[in-house]
Parts: structure tokens; C-alpha cells; sequence
């Protein structure tokens, strides 16, 4: 294929997703009960921020992720969403200002682009493209990429697959383990449930002390997610996999072009808001809060959920069952 510089925003056409949860009564009333807790910790709805803090909790996938990383434990699930929201308050990743973090993108260091087999965004870090020093405003670049990779996923997918390249790394260039250490509490505690894969590849003997450093601090289904030189194109499309691995996409980075894709695809404002949210009013907000157990997965011919209104492409696709597994969708 020819050098381009088109981010790949949609999965390949054909692609598979899920498989798709599915709960029994007592996993359906542990749900239930885990958003009836969360609702009683909502800010009142006079502060600015309680738009965006229904919004999280309305998207269906955020009270599942909260019950399964607590392996259905009721006093768990409510501790661990708890100290989420409490997280939100303070570092507000939904409202991170576009022009904040820019600077962090310049060499491509952190990009998304592509997706896995699985329809889950890829998330491509290179640590030996580190432009700045170490400061607070790294971390909320990782965060802004966050989040914007689960803006983009496909409707049913609750996951994403972050690939380290350490092509290039140096001792100097290398994000220090107590940054390690703060960035993997985030991942952990705050986005749970939301790692698919980790990929790490060309991992030189000189910085292997550096994943010993942190492995004290991996929970084992971090650990159990982590994959070292895989053979990529079993995880990952021939046309959406960077030529830099051996894929067909010969993906150029021009930082202007990629941070204006992102943010359009995305929807997000200059002030970190959405083109399409907040609602005209809080009630109109507040009426969008269905119980968990009857959340549906979107598909494009459905009504969108209000969160996913601003994923432009995704919303142009066509979502059908797989008839092999009932539990799967096929984006075509």
C-alpha cells in the first residue's frame, strides 16, 4: 500500500466483535444494586462537573467493568467505583483541553491508530519519540489517549490493545519506574476492565530491568494480558498493523494531520467538551439514565447511545449477529 497519513479510525470491514457479556439474575441484580450505590455519590446537580459524571456512569459498559473487576464482590465493586469517581473529580479526563496535551504529540510518541481482530483501537507507544520532560502533563496525555481510544471503539467493545515499541528507547528516553508506577495505578484502578492487550516488542537486555522494576506492581490480570514479541498478525489485521511491524499500512505521522483526526473523530471541542454534549438541560441528562440490566449493545441500526454520538465513522458502520455465536457482531 502507498505512504499515507489517514488514521485508521474504523476496524476492518468484516470484523468480529465481542464475544458479548452475558449475565445471570444475581450477576443482573449485583449490577443494579452497584448503580443504585453510584448514584447516591453523584455530585448535586447545581456543579458543572455532574453532567459529565452521569454521562460516565451511564455508558452500559461502566458498572460491568466495575462488578467483573471485582469478580462480582458487592463491597468491592462499590470501593472500587467509589475511588474512581472520586479520581474523575479531581483529574477530569473527560474535560481535558485539546491544547493541553498537543505538545505531547508532536513526535508521535503516543498514537492511536488501527484495530485488532477484535475491533479493540491500538494504542502504539514509542518511548524512544519522548520530546518533554517529565511532568503531570505526560500523564494526562496518556489519560486524553485513553480516553480517546474508547471514544472510537465500535459498539459492543469494551477494550482496547496498547503496543509497546521500544525501537530506539534509551536509558534517557525511557519514562522512569515511578512514572511506570503512577501510570499503571490509573490503568489498574481507573480504566478497569479496559486493557485488552499489551504488546511489548524490541525490548533491548538494557532496559529489562526496567519491567522487573515493575512487575511488583502488575495485578496478575495485567500481567496475564502482557505478551512479549507475539507473532502480531495472528492478533492484529495485515491492513491495519503499522508497516513498522511488518503490516500493510504505511502509516506517515505528520502531527497536525493526526491531532486533527483524532479530535474530529472523536468530536471533542477546543474546550475539551463535545460537539454534541452537554445536553440543553440536566433533565434531558438525567433521562437518559436506563437500568443496567436493560441496557442493549448499540448497533447502527439502532438509536445511538447520547456517548456515542460523536464516533463518526463508527456510526456509518453496519453491525450484524454472527449466527455461529449469537454473542458476536460482524462490522461490515
Amino acid at each position: 500500500m502507498a505512504p499515507t497519513t489517514k488514521v485508521l479510525t474504523t476496524p476492518e470491514p468484516g470484523t468480529v466483535i465481542g464475544p458479548k457479556h452475558e449475565y445471570s439474575d444475581d450477576q443482573k441484580a449485583k449490577l443494579a444494586q452497584l448503580r443504585e450505590y453510584a448514584d447516591t455519590l453523584l455530585l448535586p446537580p447545581t456543579d458543572d462537573y455532574y453532567p459529565w459524571e452521569v454521562r460516565w456512569l451511564n455508558k452500559p459498559d461502566t458498572i460491568p467493568r466495575y462488578m467483573r473487576s471485582a469478580k462480582w464482590d458487592l463491597a468491592d465493586g462499590k470501593k472500587r467505583i467509589k475511588a474512581t469517581l472520586e479520581w474523575r473529580r479531581e483529574f477530569k479526563p473527560d474535560l481535558i483541553r485539546p491544547d493541553e496535551v498537543k505538545i505531547e504529540s508532536e513526535t508521535g510518541k503516543i498514537i492511536i491508530n488501527g484495530f485488532d481482530r477484535d475491533g479493540r483501537p491500538i494504542i502504539y507507544m514509542r518511548p524512544g519519540r519522548e520530546n518533554t520532560e517529565t511532568s503531570p502533563r505526560q500523564l494526562k496525555h496518556l489519560v486524553w489517549c485513553l480516553e480517546r481510544a474508547k471514544d472510537l471503539m465500535p459498539p459492543g467493545q469494551e477494550s482496547l490493545v496498547i503496543i509497546v515499541d521500544y525501537k530506539s528507547t534509551t536509558l534517557r528516553t525511557n519514562p522512569s519506574i515511578s512514572v511506570a508506577r503512577k501510570v499503571l495505578h490509573i490503568l489498574q484502578q481507573h480504566y478497569v476492565e479496559t486493557l485488552g492487550r499489551a504488546i511489548v516488542v524490541n525490548l533491548p537486555m538494557l532496559l529489562s530491568f526496567f519491567y522487573k522494576g515493575i512487575s511488583p506492581f502488575l495485578d496478575p490480570v495485567t500481567r496475564d494480558k502482557m505478551r512479549f514479541n507475539p507473532d502480531l498478525f495472528e492478533l492484529i489485521p495485515h491492513s491495519h498493523l503499522d508497516a513498522d511491524f511488518g503490516g500493510e499500512h504505511e502509516y506517515e505521522f505528520e502531527p497536525e494531520s493526526y491531532w486533527d483526526q483524532i479530535v474530529t473523530a472523536c468530536g471533542v471541542t477546543p474546550e475539551g467538551t463535545r460537539v454534541d454534549f452537554p445536553p440543553a438541560t440536566l433533565e434531558q441528562e438525567k433521562s437518559l439514565n436506563t437500568s443496567i440490566s436493560e441496557v442493549p449493545i448499540t448497533t447502527a441500526a439502532d438509536e445511538p447511545l447520547p456517548e456515542d454520538k460523536n464516533r463518526v465513522d463508527v456510526s456509518l458502520m453496519s453491525v450484524e449477529a454472527d449466527e455461529s455465536n449469537p454473542g458476536r457482531q460482524i462490522i461490515s
